[in-house]
């Protein structure tokens, strides 16, 4: 599969996996809540490592830079 997804797009989904996981450890948020937004995190990381991102490929959508 051909990378879909650009440095900036995968930097902030990074940050953001890391603001939640800092909420978490941090007790800000708990119960279902916290589980959901720590899967959502956990599914960015994922993606922003392997640089692509499944609901971009249906949308055509890419922020990779072109060759």
């Amino acid at each position: 599969m051909k990378k879909n997804m650009g440095v900036v797009d995968r930097v902030i989904r990074i940050l953001i996996a890391v603001v939640i996981a800092v909420l978490y450890f941090t007790h800000a948020i708990s119960g279902t809540l916290a589980v959901i937004l720590l899967i959502f995190a956990g599914v960015l990381v994922v993606t922003s490592l392997i640089g692509i991102c499944p609901l971009y490929l249906p949308l055509g959508l890419s922020t990779s830079k072109k060759k």
